[in-house]
């Protein structure tokens, strides 16, 4: 099913105008400021399986609290695949404020 691309409305006057008032000084700018946190290095299968067993979840409710499938979880605790990216850094929450995925 393709989806039909939303119109953008653009008011160059207000842009031109927004920039301008930047460059003068006389609107101020907004700055936002992120702090990049450190890539989680990897993370043994026995770390996964006692952060699991910390939060006392079966292997079943901690796939459903990290929403992977539950043969993932598994493979990931015995060992046969590893998690890596965004499942890495799920992990670490999990196993630092697991609260913060029980509220989502």
């Amino acid at each position: 099913m393709k989806t039909k691309p939303k119109d953008i409305n653009l008011n160059f006057d207000d842009l031109i105008s927004r920039v301008e008032g930047f460059a003068s000084g006389a609107e101020p700018v907004k700055e936002t400021h992120i702090t990049i946190p450190q890539p989680i290095k990897a993370i043994s299968p026995k770390q996964i399986r006692a952060t699991r067993a910390s939060l006392g979840f079966s292997q079943t409710q901690f796939a459903a609290l990290l929403n992977v499938p539950k043969v993932t979880a598994i493979s990931w605790e015995n060992g046969t695949r590893k998690p890596s990216g965004a499942a890495l850094r799920l992990l670490a929450v999990a196993k630092s404020h697991p609260e913060a995925l029980q509220t989502v």
